[in-house]
């Protein structure tokens, strides 16, 4: 394999996983100019306390042995915590309330790919003074325990979940899903339909597929998407043996990163928030290469199109951006063809990480599936 070929592929796979860092010594000046230009701008955001929301925090070990970070929020978490974290073991009980059958109800928030629990900023701050709030790190993300390739599927996903539920969801839930969280909510459906309905009493899709990811064309031409996708799996694979010289240079491409980050997580990138930016892009960082080449088969070949009828039995909201070139609003409109009762809404001018860019829509939607779910 030649030098070129070798540094394309580099650059395509650096571009899925939104923080490339080829090319970085060539452009590198032009780059910090256009990064401190953007870094100029009025940013109403700059103050947002992005990772500092906390709220009482648990480890849980699921059945296969991995150690997951869990956070429970909400106006009695707060109220007996004072505010402030505080670390349990998976299997102390806390108060008599993880086991009450007549517990309020809880909204589970699930992450996506190469993010973590604190994706969920605007929607925890907004829910928690009414609801309380089940937040988790997916395996291998955030504060969780790496998984290994063998771990890293989306039907062990949907188990996680599943032992999310039963350990911390003493009542009635709502499940929130974004990206691939929404996946292992169809995968959490397809193994364990009996806990929708009594269990689970809503659902929340947003920016998130039932399959044929593999098909996307990521807004380029027919015939480079097709080429895109048959070497991204090589090429990945490849990034994933060398996980640790590569992260070490996904530092040194931090603005780079921020323009990638800009460019393919946010619809109107011109006007989004540079510390937004700044924050989405932390995590992806934060994700280890290996992690996301683990995880890519499993998203590539994530097909639950099938168990989505069991969705239909609970009040269901699905969300997309009309601009999301990774999770297209045609894949939510194929989610919301095989559920008839679902609430489908497209957010003009707006992509990927949408509860970050546009996170007054997205709550206002949570907010009405949770009225919808309280009056049944």
């Amino acid at each position: 394999m030649t030098t070129t070929t070798t540094r394309r592929r580099v650059g395509i796979a650096g571009a899925l996983v939104g923080a490339a860092s080829a090319g970085v010594a060539a452009a590198a000046l032009a780059k910090r100019y256009a990064v401190g230009r953007i870094r100029l701008r009025p940013d109403a955001e700059a103050s947002e306390p992005f990772g500092e929301l906390r709220g009482r925090e648990r480890t849980l070990v699921t059945s296969d042995g991995r150690a997951l970070h869990v956070e429970i929020d909400g106006p009695e978490e707060r109220r007996s915590s004072g505010g402030e974290s505080e670390s349990n073991d998976a299997n102390e009980p806390r108060s008599g309330r993880d086991h009450k059958d007549d517990a309020e109800l809880t909204v589970v928030l699930c992450h996506g790919y190469c993010l973590s629990l604190e994706s969920w900023h605007y929607q925890r701050k907004d829910l928690r003074e009414n609801y309380r709030i089940v937040l988790w790190d997916q395996r291998s993300h955030g504060r969780s325990e790496r998984a290994g390739a063998d771990g890293s599927t989306i039907d062990r996903l949907g188990d996680d979940l599943a032992e999310v539920i039963e350990r911390f969801v003493p009542g009635p839930c709502v499940l929130v899903g974004h990206s691939m969280g929404g996946m292992t909510i169809m995968a959490l459906a397809d193994r364990h339909p009996g806990l929708f309905e009594d269990k689970i009493r809503g659902v929340a899709l947003i920016a998130t597929s039932a399959g044929k990811l593999a098909e996307l064309t990521l807004g380029l031409p027919a015939m480079v998407s097709k080429a895109v996708h048959k070497i991204a799996p090589t090429t990945i694979s490849m990034l994933g043996k060398r996980g640790a010289l590569v992260d070490r240079t996904r530092s040194v491409g931090s603005d780079i990163a921020f323009l990638m980050t800009r460019y393919m997580g946010f619809g109107d990138s011109k006007n989004v928030s540079p510390t937004v930016v700044d924050f989405a892009e932390s995590m992806i960082r934060a994700t280890p290469t290996e992690v996301f080449a683990d995880f890519y088969p499993a998203l590539m070949n994530h097909d639950k199109l099938s168990a989505l009828h069991v969705l239909d039995s609970v009040p269901t909201a699905i969300l997309v951006g009309e601009r999301d070139w990774l999770t297209p609003p045609d894949h939510s409109k194929a989610i919301a063809a095989a559920l008839p009762k679902a609430h489908l809404t497209e957010v003009p001018d707006t992509s990927h990480l949408i509860q970050l860019e546009r996170p007054g829509v997205v709550n206002d939607a949570l907010r009405d599936l949770l009225k919808r779910v309280e009056l049944l």
